[in-house]
């Protein structure tokens, strides 16, 4: 699946919460992460071309099993972490979801669920608010079916979806609606908000396709142009003075029409963490992609110790690793030196400046790169397991 998700919903939830970035309620000599992206599985029935989980899925026989799933719950809890996100793939594949709410809730965590709503059932919906769920990020594809099934490989899907949206709605809960963005989609940018609200959203996220995993693999199919950008900005702009107290509109733009990187997910390790289906522990969701880092599984070792001295978590940690450049920069303490898996992805070396800052010597061939995919004309690649048959829901 895609994720912008946590972001800026995390944040905005905290600071209702009343919680500072600067937590003092702890026992550790580095402050917890403030939450979890708790990748379930990657058995998902959507096939969607921008999805940022990588290219070699984990398959369902090596998922972690829902005793060690509660375990890492647990874990998080007594590290002082304050909120859970349960994803995927699809999280509601996995018959034990009820079972983990239950526990994190019960924990003192604040539940989130980021799903494409397609498995959901009146029943399930409302066990998991009986179980603890809080709120649920629900992934659209497009205001329209069409276009919107093009995009995820699942004929029928829009309709579950809005019917999933009347199911949050009636079980209590809160309700997000994410909603990637690319040039197929772009000029229903006003239909798509107007759906978020006609579907009762307290929050709607217009996102921007982040080229990781899947993504990467067809930015030249899902690339938009500068112009058609721009007229998107205006749009979620005008929306957001016109629905102020409405519903709260969510932007994120695209990456390689920056002027500066934005903040990759706070920091890395700052305040996020991530756990793949198979228990691997990541400072980000997209962390594989670069070549040699270690990542530690909380199969073999305590989560609070991977946090404070994994190896992957130290290397891009703070500023003391950053290029000059970035580690005079006035922003260093702002984006944090941007994105590590945009370097390697776009420059081949994780330490490299992030490229779509315009200080990068790179920034110039980023330009280059983007304007040439949002004219391309290449079919798109579906996620899949890659000819194995564990991605059965």
């Amino acid at each position: 699946m895609a994720r912008n998700e946590i972001r800026d919903d995390v944040i905005d939830v905290l600071q209702d919460q009343g919680v500072s970035d600067l937590m003092t309620a702890q026992t550790k000599t580095r402050e917890p992460p403030l939450a979890i992206l708790a990748e379930l599985t990657h058995r998902c029935p959507l096939r969607c071309v921008y999805c940022s989980n990588p290219l070699a899925l984990d398959p369902a026989s090596g998922e972690m099993d829902t005793e060690s799933w509660l375990s890492v719950i647990d874990q998080a809890a007594d590290m002082g972490v304050l909120q859970i996100h349960f994803s995927g793939g699809e999280p509601t594949a996995r018959k034990d979801l009820d079972t983990l709410v239950a526990r994190a809730d019960s924990a003192g965590l604040y539940v989130n669920l980021i799903t494409s709503g397609v498995l959901l059932t009146d029943q399930r919906t409302a066990a998991l608010a009986e179980a603890g769920l809080a709120h649920v990020q629900l992934g659209f594809q497009d205001s329209e079916a069409g276009p919107g099934e093009w995009i995820s490989g699942y004929a029928g899907g829009h309709a579950k979806k809005l019917e999933a949206a009347r199911m949050i709605r009636d079980a209590g809960l809160a309700l997000t609606v994410n909603v990637v963005v690319h040039r197929h989609n772009a000029v229903r940018v006003p239909q798509i908000i107007q759906m978020a609200v006609d579907l009762g959203a307290h929050r709607v996220e217009i996102a921007n396709v982040q080229y990781y995993g899947w993504g990467l693999r067809n930015r030249a199919v899902l690339m938009p142009g500068r112009a058609q950008t721009e007229k998107m900005t205006e749009v979620v702009e005008e929306a957001r003075k016109r629905l102020k107290g409405v519903i709260v509109i969510d932007y994120v733009t695209p990456d390689y029409y920056a002027r500066y990187p934005k903040s990759c997910m706070g920091g890395w390790a700052r305040r996020f963490l991530n756990l793949t289906p198979a228990g691997k522990v990541l400072p980000c969701h997209a962390a594989e992609s670069i070549p040699g880092l270690k990542f530690d599984s909380v199969r073999d070792r305590p989560l609070a110790e991977i946090w404070e001295n994994g190896q992957a978590f130290r290397k891009y940690r703070a500023t003391e690793w950053m290029p000059e450049g970035c580690r005079s920069c006035e922003r260093r303490e702002i984006d944090w030196g941007g994105c590590r898996c945009q370097a390697m992805a776009l420059t081949g070396d994780a330490a490299n400046m992030d490229p779509v800052c315009m200080y990068s010597s790179f920034n110039d061939e980023v330009q280059a790169m983007a304007d040439q995919d949002a004219v391309a004309g290449q079919e798109p690649v579906y996620r899949t397991f890659q000819g194995t048959s564990e991605e059965t829901v």
